[in-house]
């Protein structure tokens, strides 16, 4: 239809300006009108390091059935490995968040069992992305997305409870491939002075931890990192943006405590680094304000530590009785501020037939430690109905040699991945272990299992809440709990929904352990009721200041992220 002049549009005024009005608060998805035409993606195409990538579900070459488009033997070996999935665009730690779901209880998902019977389909993974080498290749990514009104969500390894770096018809940067490792012994930051020099390494936003770790040991250094299987987690992501804990932290803190330096590419597309000196209401915002809200980080700079000798011990214990549960559990949670106070950290698993706990502490003799941890061991012995115990303790020369022995270095080590799995948590806080550890222990076995992180109190509560961006409520806490449920894939929308209802269910279950219902971001549940409060506490309000000045068109908006209240349910329209 062609219009000769301004009277000729006028009836049409009314539906112009109503679909001006939609086209404003509405991002532009795959498959609409506004979607950008191939010429509009060759042209961006053309100022990029490496072609476009076009992600996929990790399942996808097994499809079609009858004649996989790939190596199918390949996807079904790696299935469950972190740093397998970590190495595609299209794959996430948690598959739930590859799998979409319609209103009418549809849903768009590629199994990787086939026999289900069902077609491989896109799901929530993005149709088109920038896999950034460069700068410059994020740089083009930005304004193209800002430019074009697109969801833009930013994927760096997928390991992510809330499921971040995932979006039905968005477009994708992955970071992934940018692996720069720097050691500078003398480092300052910019706009510093030589009182600021600190041993630190700088990583690229791509640098895992497998990888961060064997530069550290290479320059026989510590790195407070993630610590799992495979370490296959983002050393310069979402976990330094949420925070990030360690079996280490009670000694030397949280990963925002370690980071003395950021660079990012900002909504506007600016390339500027942050620090104390420059743009230090963003630094602040980095340092816990969340993850994909700020804009796309290309390095963070950590201060690094000397190496230590550490002892590892640990108990597994078959409990017989719902008493002897309350005995231990309450027993367990009392120890957990003496142990963070003397520097321990670890992770534990408790129900009411099984306790299994590990437990690290550096810089102390194998004797001093065991003369710590025994007295809990002797406790649990002597619990009414003659437990089944048992323990070890190993004393390591330094962090580097407990971590190839315990958890293995190395891709092939992988960690277990690859499952639907939706979480419920919260910060335990210091009042709860110290001063209700009765009531605590009947709350957390009340449910199937509680897994503690063991990851807070210690030097954590000895830095300035108000120092970073992270909620204050970490510096009262001496573990993460978590709780969490999952299904097997080709279950029902129904089934599914229910599981999620248990989830939700469980948030507010979990307040009595936590100042101010305060939890871990970065591994949480996407139903709280309160995510500003949860997340965020008190910092919420600086936080949102700080977001509208670094992203006033609000470009990077995220799942339970600053500012995403404003938005609808799959943020693709604001309110």
């Amino acid at each position: 239809m062609r219009f000769r002049s301004l009277i000729d549009l006028v009836p049409f005024l009314p539906l112009i300006l109503a679909q001006t009005t939609l086209g404003s608060n509405c991002r532009c998805s795959y498959g609409d009108e506004c979607w950008p035409s191939e010429k509009a993606f060759a042209s961006l195409a053309s100022m990029l390091s490496q072609p476009l990538v076009h992600p996929v579900p990790g399942a996808s070459p097994c499809y079609p059935v009858n004649n996989p488009s790939g190596n199918c033997s390949e996807v079904q070996q790696n299935w469950g490995d972190g740093n397998w999935r970590a190495d595609h665009p299209g794959t996430y730690e948690n598959i739930n968040f590859e799998a979409y779901t319609y209103k009418n209880g549809s849903i768009s998902a590629c199994y990787l069992n086939t026999t289900l019977g069902f077609p491989c389909e896109q799901g929530n993974v993005p149709p088109i992305g920038v896999d950034a080498r460069t700068i410059e290749d994020i740089q083009a990514a930005v304004k193209f997305a800002s430019r074009h009104n697109l969801r833009l969500v930013v994927k760096n390894t997928g390991h992510d409870y809330l499921g971040r770096s995932a979006g039905r018809g968005a477009f994708m940067i992955w970071t992934h491939h940018l692996k720069n490792i720097t050691y500078d012994v003398n480092f300052v930051p910019e706009g510093g002075s030589n009182n600021d020099v600190v041993p630190a390494f700088t990583l690229g936003a791509g640098v895992q931890w497998v990888e961060a770790y064997t530069a550290a040991a290479q320059q026989k250094r510590f790195l407070l990192g993630g610590i799992s299987a495979g370490m296959s987690v983002g050393a310069a992501g979402g976990w330094i943006q949420g925070g990030g804990h360690s079996a280490f932290s009670a000694t030397y803190g949280l990963g925002v405590d370690n980071a003395i330096q950021f660079t990012i590419v900002t909504p506007s597309g600016d390339h500027i680094t942050t620090n104390a000196y420059e743009h230090s209401d963003l630094f602040w915002a980095l340092r816990g304000g969340g993850a994909g809200s700020w804009g796309v980080i290309t390095s963070v700079t950590y201060k690094s530590h000397d190496l230590f000798p550490l002892v590892m011990s640990g108990v597994n214990i078959t409990i017989p009785t719902p008493s002897a549960a309350q005995s231990i559990a309450t027993e367990f949670i009392k120890l957990h501020p003496k142990l963070s106070d003397a520097g321990w950290g670890g992770y534990s698993s408790l129900s009411n037939t099984s306790l299994m706990a590990l437990f690290v502490v550096p810089n102390v003799s194998w004797a001093d430690a065991n003369n710590t941890i025994q007295p809990f061991f002797d406790f649990c012995k002597n619990v009414t109905g003659n437990p089944n115990i048992a323990t070890f303790s190993y004393p390591f020369e330094d962090f580097h040699a407990w971590l190839n022995s315990t958890f293995g270095m190395g891709v092939e080590a992988g960690s277990q991945v690859g499952g639907n799995v939706e979480l419920a948590s919260r910060l335990l806080s210091r009042d709860a272990a110290e001063n209700r550890p009765e009531e605590t222990a009947r709350l957390l076995l009340s449910f199937d299992f509680a897994a503690f992180n063991f990851v807070a109190g210690g030097a954590v509560s000895r830095v300035d809440p108000d120092s970073v961006g992270l909620n204050p409520g970490w510096r009262k806490a001496v573990a993460l709990v978590y709780t969490a449920e999952g299904w097997n894939e080709g279950a029902s929308s129904g089934e599914i929904q229910q599981a999620r209802q248990r989830v939700a269910a469980a948030v507010p279950r979990l307040d009595p352990i936590s100042p101010d219902s305060a939890t871990y971001q970065n591994e949480a549940s996407l139903y709280e009721p309160d995510f500003k409060k949860s997340f965020f506490g008190s910092h919420y309000e600086r936080l949102e200041d700080i977001k509208k000045k670094y992203d006033p068109e609000s470009l990077f908006i995220v799942a339970e992220g600053v500012g995403s209240e404003h938005w609808n349910g799959d943020l693709m329209c604001k309110y």
